[in-house]
């Protein structure tokens, strides 16, 4: 089995971080070197998913910040609506007067 450090497709980045330039596709030239390829690219993903979660972690107190405050302003609009619904609450039982209705239950016409 060749070593990655001595393949043509290994490159050596700044800070001595190992790259490589395999298709896994076409230019495989061990079936170990799938594996190597598999193990690289699984660890690229647990990288990306931590940056995720570091920026999320970032964000959290800012989105509490944010939900409270919609929180009071949906709490403020609907107090704010609350005469509406009030008065349309329950039928009024002093109100029998239907006498704007037809026989078919519609109200008469405005005119």
């Amino acid at each position: 089995m060749i070593q990655c450090r001595d393949c043509e497709h290994f490159v050596r980045g700044p800070g001595s971080q190992a790259g490589f330039s395999c298709d896994p596709f076409s230019t495989i030239k061990e079936p170990d070197c799938l594996v190597k390829w598999q193990l690289i690219k699984l660890d690229m993903m647990v990288q990306a998913y931590q940056a995720t979660v570091e920026v999320y972690r970032k964000l959290a107190p800012l989105q509490e910040k944010m939900i409270r405050h919609m929180e009071r302003e949906m709490k403020d609009i609907d107090e704010a609506d609350s005469w509406k619904t009030d008065a349309d609450d329950g039928d009024d039982p002093t109100d029998e007067d239907d006498s704007d209705d037809d026989a078919r239950g519609r109200g008469r016409d405005w005119r």
